[in-house]
């Protein structure tokens, strides 16, 4: 039995996982319309990937449900599998963790615009959000985390419509580019105190440039917010194309120095994001053994 996320984060830092999505495809290729196929046709490599990120250290593993809700999935063909490929994603990530490691319900944006700037109403992203967030509450998850953000109107929503549903601890991250602006043009400051006065428990930052972007932008944070609570997980870096591959070259001792640089700045939760590998959650973990417990500067 895991202790209390929230109360755990408050005392130490927490290794998080890596990415499902690349990791997945780079081993068994686009077979599938959407990443969360493989919860629902090969739950066994999902099982196997998220065993390797606990056996490399980390202590929170994310379900593979960041594509499943009904916005972004439209008229797919997996659309009648939206509930089966988020059960199964939490499924498949608690008998991976084996008791060892927290499972976060991961949610993503819904790929639409918000009405004024755009076509989706307020009322469909709501439903879009509740509907995704009860299936991962009843499930199992221990915490739910929205990722990748980039509109503060679509956060706003989504935190209105999981605390309907859910008492659990909650994360926002959003995703900012080299300017330190996500694609709305959200700042950092700007990112944190919405998603704080929204009653979000933890604010962080993902995906992006890699490290230093992220490292940028959690500092930026920091300073207007110093008691929150913060979460990371940079990719490793812009994938690059070499013959049919996407290569991303941000390898795992890059991973350690950031890991260092954020736990001085007071995060909580350091993982990782797209491009990265179970060896660079290992060499997260092992470098944050020489500072966890480390008091906030």
């Amino acid at each position: 039995m895991m202790d209390d996320f929230l109360t755990t984060v408050r005392q130490r830092i927490v290794v998080g996982d890596g990415p499902m999505g690349t990791m997945l495809l780079g081993r068994l290729g686009s077979r599938h319309q959407v990443v969360e196929e493989f919860s629902l046709y090969e739950p066994d490599e999902v099982v196997r990937l998220h065993r390797e990120y606990v056996e490399a250290g980390a202590e929170l593993l994310g379900t593979s449900t960041f594509n499943a809700n009904r916005i972004r999935l439209g008229r797919s063909r997996v659309l009648d599998k939206l509930e089966d490929m988020n059960r199964l994603g939490v499924e498949l990530a608690r008998e991976a963790a084996g008791g060892q490691a927290w499972v976060a319900g991961k949610l993503g944006p819904t790929g639409r615009i918000l009405q004024s700037l755009g076509d989706l109403s307020v009322e469909e992203a709501r439903e879009a959000y509740l509907e995704q967030a009860s299936i991962l509450v009843d499930a199992g998850a221990d915490l739910l985390a929205v990722e990748t953000m980039g509109d503060l109107a679509e956060v706003e929503v989504a935190l209105e419509a999981i605390r309907e549903v859910a008492s659990l601890p909650v994360v926002v991250s959003f995703s900012f580019d080299a300017n330190l602006r996500t694609l709305m043009g959200v700042t950092p400051e700007q990112a944190v105190k919405a998603s704080l006065e929204w009653g979000a428990d933890v604010v962080g930052s993902n995906c992006g440039v890699g490290p230093d972007e992220v490292e940028r932008s959690i500092k930026r944070m920091v300073e207007v917010a110093p008691d929150a609570l913060f979460w990371t997980e940079p990719n490793a870096g812009l994938p690059q194309l070499k013959g049919d591959r996407a290569v991303y070259e941000i390898g795992p001792e890059r991973f350690a120095d950031y890991a260092s640089n954020v736990a001085r700045m007071g995060v909580r939760v350091i993982g990782a994001c797209c491009g990265s590998t179970p060896e660079h959650i290992r060499a997260i973990a092992e470098r944050i053994r020489s500072v966890r417990g480390d008091a906030r500067p």
